[in-house]
């Protein structure tokens, strides 16, 4: 059909300019405005132009503010986050909202005091507000309310204990919320305003909002500065947090986990056995199997975490003995020696001191020692000289003499009578199996920021070390005589088993028994057998032929997958994730969500209140980045905020899952990946945007395997039947099921 060309005089619709954004304004007492901003103006230009449409005067005491559940203030720098239909409301500027605030909580009255501590309870979450009340030194007012402001109320608690808890709630709530903004630093509180809060966590056990604050205040404090530690340590006792872990509310149980796991981080190497110690006599281990992790309901991930460090850090006290070498002229240390040769070998009586005698116990002494497994014959302690392991294979070795006596003299009696080569030296493997157990508990390692990773089955016995040590060296002997391995060549067998037993304990490890006693059972399971097949299986699936004509086809195919896998990418970047803003008080979550446009041309970003059930629309996202504006996009140590100094920062777990978004000379857009899969996926995404090479792991994996099930479909003998493009169609339902046959 013919194309109509419109007249050149005629008025085409054309779409608003970019910097033009339609709002409606709210002020009290009157109609909404409809009208446009044009974001090239200044910002007091605008909200003169609103104040002179409702003839209101000083318009340099008014600003606009969002109208939705957050108040956030619109400033100059946030103003490109108000959307087309945005609804805005003009409202007191924030000094003046300050100022006000400022003196409204020190009114006489109580209701009205009240009332304004709510109202800045609120107010606090905005950083323009927050930035405005900290100046008028809005923080150490709070602080001296919480000091000696409300004990002129203490004689009114019992009257109006209601309105007095929320008083209290509210300061506690406006504190956390402002000095969350890092504005002002944690060095600055007194030991009366620590003192107080720390009475708190006794004295408003009850009173959940309360407690949740002071306790977050207080792991805030220890997590911030040394010296609030050694104050806040002085005044709370593991025997004042422990009842809270014994109620039901699980948010609480959390915040005491996080104060225990931030005491037990920043105390000095010296001072965490000694904790350690305190917290086994408080049973902490038991009862948080009992009312944590076996109470009857779901784990969130914030439990999950905080159990995570709690594991992290108890194993972490096993450092010093891994890295303590043994002193071969150490009574103390030989006799532990001398303990596994009585243990194993039960000598009857010691020979007369004669000088025979001496050289027939050295003998006897050299000999058993070679049974018991010691490269160094003569002088065993020479084994324990290398770190890690150092002195933890040796108190593994005796922990599993006097606590598993039976197992311990079987499996060395049996290797030192064995005459065939293929017996499993019990002190070499030990030594072996201690290190490689350190490796996959990651001992000495800081906790991740981001892993949930913990085992229930650490939380069923206060040596769970030992015991999980006890377990593996009977699956490792177990695994030598499975394999034929032999002590000849030391080395060369200690690798291949070594691998398999890993590979044991780490597919039993993924299972998370929830006891010692089912992780024993899911090993027995993984006998080298079964080792096999799975690996035969798995190698089956990704199998690799290597001829030539083979390798030809692969390079023909590999671009058509590589484009497929990039297709992939970029429609998961356009679904979106939502990534976890990390801060000093991890718990309060806070969250945010990036996706790519349709069309691939804007990421679009913003924060979310809690963390989505689905994906989020774009115009929902505040935030816009243009893809061409992107200048490179740079992971682990090279993200800006990788350099940062901070608590748990620095730690590899974190480091491997941080990526950042470089534009314009200083624009940064910093990621923490949820996953090492959503890292992947995020970081194959933005190189493919920028025309780069998909380099990760996943990228690897995927490829190897869409190629092999490629080569192997175009390798079947299909007698020339085309594979179809679409699935055949679903038929209809049969007329009647007569032919069905019910076995039962």
């Amino acid at each position: 059909c013919p194309v109509v060309l419109a007249p050149k005089n005629s008025s085409v619709a054309m779409p608003p300019p970019a910097d033009i954004v339609k709002v409606a304004i709210e002020w009290p007492g009157a109609f909404p405005k409809l009208m446009e901003i044009d974001q090239k103006k200044p910002l007091s230009s605008i909200i003169k132009e609103v104040c002179d449409g409702w003839s209101l005067a000083n318009h340099d005491q008014f600003a606009l503010q969002h109208a939705d559940s957050s108040n956030f203030y619109i400033t100059e720098k946030n103003r490109n986050e108000i959307k087309n239909g945005a609804i805005l409301r003009l409202t007191t500027s924030p000094t003046q909202n300050a100022q006000q605030l400022h003196e409204r909580i020190q009114s006489s009255s109580m209701d009205a005091k009240l009332e304004a501590l709510k109202d800045l309870a609120n107010y606090s979450r905005d950083v323009t507000f927050a930035q405005e009340f900290i100046n008028l030194d809005g923080i150490s007012l709070l602080t001296q309310m919480v000091e000696s402001g409300t004990e002129r109320y203490q004689k009114l608690q019992k009257i109006m204990k209601p309105c007095f808890g929320d008083m209290l709630s509210f300061t506690l709530t406006a504190f956390v919320e402002l000095m969350d903004h890092g504005i002002v630093s944690w060095d600055t509180f007194s030991v009366a305003f620590i003192k107080k809060i720390a009475s708190y966590v006794n004295k408003f056990a009850s009173d959940i909002s309360i407690l949740q604050r002071s306790l977050a205040i207080l792991e805030s404090m220890v997590l911030n500065s040394h010296d609030l530690y050694q104050k806040v340590a002085q005044e709370i006792t593991i025997g004042q947090l422990i009842p809270h872990l014994q109620g039901t509310d699980q948010e609480i149980q959390t915040y005491t986990i996080a104060v225990i796991n931030a005491l037990f981080l920043k105390a000095p190497d010296d001072k965490r056995q000694e904790m350690a110690n305190i917290l086994a006599q408080k049973q902490l281990r038991s009862i948080i199997l009992t009312h944590v992790i076996r109470a009857q309901r779901a784990i969130n991930n914030e439990m999950a975490h905080q159990l995570y460090v709690l594991q992290v850090l108890t194993f972490n006290l096993l450092e010093d003995r891994m890295m303590t070498k043994m002193d071969p002229q150490d009574q103390a240390q030989r006799d532990i020696i001398f303990e596994l040769r009585r243990i194993a070998f039960d000598a009857e009586s010691e020979p007369n001191n004669s000088s025979g005698s001496i050289e027939k116990r050295k003998s006897m002494y050299t000999r058993d020692y070679k049974k018991l497994g010691f490269i160094n014959h003569v002088n065993p302690a020479m084994d324990f000289t290398q770190t890690p392991p150092g002195m933890l294979a040796l108190d593994n070795m005796l922990y599993f003499a006097k606590h598993h006596q039976d197992a311990y003299i079987r499996i060395v009696l049996e290797n030192s009578s064995r005459e065939d080569k293929h017996e499993c030296p019990f002190g070499r493997s030990s030594i072996e199996l201690t290190k490689m157990l350190c490796e996959i508990l990651k001992v000495g390692e800081l906790p991740s920021e981001t892993c949930n990773d913990f085992h229930p089955m650490f939380f069923t016995h206060d040596r769970s070390f030992e015991e999980f040590f006890c377990i593996c060296i009977q699956l490792l002997n177990k695994t030598w005589k499975e394999m034929r391995a032999t002590s000849e060549d030391f080395n060369k067998a200690r690798k291949r088993v070594m691998q398999v037993v890993k590979e044991q304990i780490m597919r039993a490890l993924t299972t998370k028994p929830s006891s010692l006693d089912q992780f024993k059972s899911k090993l027995q399971n993984l006998s080298y057998t079964e080792i096999l097949k799975i690996r035969q299986s798995e190698r089956m699936n990704q199998e690799d032929f290597q001829s030539r004509p083979i390798l030809e086809l692969k390079e023909k195919i590999q671009p058509e997958i590589l484009e497929l896998i990039k297709q992939q990418r970029l429609n998961r970047l356009v679904e979106g994730t939502c990534f976890r803003k990390l801060n000093s008080r991890r718990r309060q979550d806070k969250f945010w969500y990036c996706r790519l446009s349709p069309n691939h041309k804007v990421l679009h970003y913003g924060d979310l209140e809690e963390s989505p059930q689905g994906e989020v629309p774009h115009d929902s996202l505040q935030d816009k980045l243009p893809v061409a504006d992107i200048k490179a996009v740079v992971t682990g140590k090279d993200c800006p905020h990788m350099k940062e100094k901070g608590a748990l920062k620095q730690n590899k777990e974190v480091l491997e899952l941080a990526f950042s978004i470089l534009y314009d000379s200083s624009g940064q857009l910093n990621f923490i990946a949820p996953d090492k899969h959503e890292y992947c996926v995020w970081t194959d995404g933005l190189n493919a945007l920028l025309g780069k090479d998909m380099l990760s792991d996943l990228t690897r994996n995927d490829l190897d395997t869409l190629l092999s099930m490629e080569i192997k479909l175009r390798l079947l003998d299909l007698e020339n039947i085309q594979i179809p493009d679409a699935p055949p169609p679903i038929p209809k339902e049969p007329s009647n099921y007569d032919f069905v046959y019910d076995c039962n």
